[in-house]
């Protein structure tokens, strides 16, 4: 009996842990946008496949400060709640602010309150429609608000903030993502980080699919989860 478990034991292979049953992280995302970012934002986690991240609107309209404060609150609440409850599940593991630059007020005591509270940024400059766009083409340059919105219709011609339909954009998000990373790198390189045009989002949408928010990694076609 002793040799014949033996010998089972030669041919069984040691368990291999699974990475892609590892739990993603709790996400908080808390949007300045009413209808773009977190349509966009719903869409992409559904495509993920990831049930754990929670997308909030800022409903006050307040200022990118005003935002970093609620996503600062909320992330205390949920601390709280996990010690009175003992449930570490509870707690958020990144909680994102997701604005644009505009003409806001008060960006830098924004990204200091943020930085002092663990409270990551995903800032376009000078907006959304930017990191949109990189999904049809190249950086269009430094531009506002109402031009990126004339660029994006040329790809979208019915585009609607209140309508924004996520599978419009599926197909191009890798090419997003790299092109979003060449203009980070270019800004940084001439000392002016964050500069027109820049947008954050690809780091969150990164860290919402699971990749190392250092390359994307996506199926442009299927699933993104994958």
């Amino acid at each position: 009996m002793g040799k014949g478990k033996g010998k089972r034991d030669r041919h069984r292979r040691p368990a291999r842990r699974d990475a892609s049953r590892e739990p993603k992280p709790r996400i908080l995302c808390v949007c300045e946008g009413q209808a773009t970012e977190p349509r966009y934002l719903e869409g992409f986690k559904a495509w993920c496949k990831n049930p754990r991240v929670e997308i909030e609107i800022d409903d006050s309209h307040g200022v990118p400060l005003t935002l970093v404060k609620r996503a600062w609150d909320r992330k205390k609440q949920a601390e709280a709640d996990a010690k009175r409850e003992k449930d570490e599940n509870l707690r958020f593991d990144q909680v994102w602010c997701v604005f644009d630059i505009d003409e806001h007020p008060h960006i830098p005591e924004a990204k200091d309150m943020a930085a002092g509270n663990g409270i990551d940024l995903a800032i376009s400059n000078a907006a959304f429609e930017l990191w949109l766009i990189l999904h049809f083409r190249e950086s269009p340059g430094p531009q506002g608000r109402y031009d990126l919105v004339r660029i994006l219709k040329g790809f979208l011609p019915e585009y609607d903030k209140g309508t924004l339909d996520f599978t419009a954009f599926r197909d191009g998000y890798r090419a997003a993502v790299t092109r979003s990373r060449h203009l980070d790198r270019d800004a940084d390189s001439t000392g002016w980080p964050g500069q027109n045009p820049t947008t954050g989002v690809w780091r969150l949408t990164e860290s919402i699919r699971g990749g190392d928010g250092d390359e994307a990694k996506g199926d442009d076609s299927g699933d993104a989860g994958r």
